[in-house]
């Protein structure tokens, strides 16, 4: 019985030691779900690709259902990397303490959420009064949380202002709402914007931009605290040597709706922290 608990225990212990190096050579990344997972994936394999012959190791990407399940994921060690916005960063790292955010956008330090509306009689966000409206997620930071905080500075409380309040759950959702007529009028993060016009997603004799946010701090890629730190300043460097004169680069910059990627710091997200807590979104 004794060498049988033995054997037992050695096996066990030999199974997670596989376990465990087999997850040290595969670096898990993942994103906020704010467009289809189709899209998601597309926009990621040139850069996973990059990632792996500049770090020596597999790149996988994990698709999550939810913004909460990057979240959770990330604070519990399944997953090491996440594409966040600032909420979501704000969200695990008021959980862990430790998250670590490595790199954002050039324009995420200026970012901006774009009102949208198919009514030709809307000019204002005051013509809104008594219309529907749509926010993409409840956990998103431009479609949603900055969106929301900057109305409530202009006295305007979304379920008391409008008749019917709804969550599209992405970008490409609230603008497909809106151009549906669904909804009278949505906001949705002025990137995703551009690049449903550039491409044709969005009929603009239908939708238009009606009024723009003040500037915030949004997206960044973030790593969980426990990450060894010689990996972590690896994919940093990984992203800021992304060079636009390069084309294959360039490819990968432009998918990522990217001119360059820059530093970042958990200082950076602090307002939007102060936003969620005076929507009474955290606790």
């Amino acid at each position: 019985m004794l060498k049988r608990t033995l054997a037992l225990a050695a096996g066990l212990a030999l199974s997670f030691t596989a376990l465990t190096s087999h997850a040290a050579d595969v670096l898990r990344v993942s994103a906020i779900p704010d467009e289809a997972p189709t899209e998601l994936l597309r926009k990621f394999k040139p850069l996973g690709a990059y990632l792996e012959q500049r770090l020596g190791m597999k790149v996988e990407f994990v698709p999550v259902a939810d913004y909460p399940a990057v979240v959770e994921a990330l604070a519990t060690d399944r997953l090491d990397m996440a594409w966040l916005g600032g909420f979501t960063f704000v969200q695990v790292n008021l959980k862990t303490g430790n998250a670590v955010p490595l790199v954002q956008r050039e324009q995420d330090a200026r970012f901006t959420s774009k009102f949208i509306t198919s009514d030709p009689n809307v000019k204002s966000l005051a013509d809104l009064k008594g219309k529907t409206f749509a926010f993409g997620s409840i956990s998103s930071t431009s479609g949603s949380l900055m969106p929301r905080y900057f109305m409530l500075k202009e006295d305007i409380k979304p379920e008391t202002f409008f008749s019917r309040v709804a969550y599209s759950g992405a970008h490409d959702a609230t603008a497909a709402w809106v151009q549906a007529g669904k909804v009278d009028a949505g906001v949705l993060n002025a990137s995703v914007w551009d690049k449903l016009v550039a491409n044709g997603k969005v009929d603009t004799t239908k939708v238009r931009v009606f009024a723009t946010t003040p500037t915030y701090f949004d997206y960044n890629w973030t790593v969980r605290g426990t990450l060894d730190k010689g990996l972590a300043a690896k994919i940093k460097q990984a992203f800021l040597d992304l060079d636009p004169a390069n084309p294959e680069q360039k490819a990968i910059l432009d998918l990522q709706a990217a001119s360059r990627f820059i530093e970042t710091r958990p200082e950076n997200y602090k307002g939007i922290e102060e936003a969620a807590r005076a929507a009474d979104l955290l606790k």
